[in-house]
């Protein structure tokens, strides 16, 4: 019984170490409310000096602009791109490539393993964040997977960025 204690705990600990790993994080979700649709004229046109650029929100609410890493599962840490480079970062659209790490929870997602699949990623759909109506948003995440992906999951997939108001735990 102490055993299998001492492996359920080494496996949580993995779990947690590669969230961990994965960085800031995504606020991610197959579907999710967002942010009123932007007015007119409130996303920064690109190589405007001063202008405030579009962002995509983490897990924790922060904005982040070309971020390195971004988790998809923010609930459980299972889902995630890592190794992203920006190839291009604009007012209305942002794309890279990258790889998806996600544990294919066999037989349960504690003792589940991470599988690697390259992708290239797309986010686009600008809205108004929540509480702060001045600053542009990217509220869709494309993925598509440029060799095998994950089973049971389409070579296109698409998920909606939620951002939360800031001060309000989400």
């Amino acid at each position: 019984m102490r055993r299998r204690k001492v492996k359920s705990a080494v496996l949580i600990g993995a779990v947690a170490a590669t969230v961990a790993a994965l960085g800031s994080a995504g606020a991610a979700a197959p579907e999710g409310r967002q942010g009123a649709p932007l007015p007119a004229g409130a996303a920064a046109p690109e190589g405007r000096q001063g202008a405030s650029p579009t962002v995509v929100v983490d897990c924790s609410g922060d904005a982040q602009v070309r971020p390195g890493s971004y988790l998809i599962a923010c609930g459980d840490g299972n889902n995630g791109l890592v190794s992203l480079h920006w190839t291009r970062w604009g007012a209305t659209s942002a794309e890279a490539r990258g790889s998806n790490v996600v544990n294919d929870c066999l037989p349960y997602c504690a003792a589940g393993h991470f599988h690697t699949f390259p992708v290239t990623v797309r986010l686009d759909t600008v809205r108004a964040r929540p509480g702060q109506q001045s600053q542009a948003y990217f509220t869709v995440l494309h993925l598509h997977y440029t060799a095998d992906g994950p089973p049971r999951t389409p070579r296109d997939a698409a998920y909606s960025i939620v951002a939360v108001k800031p001060g309000v735990a989400g």
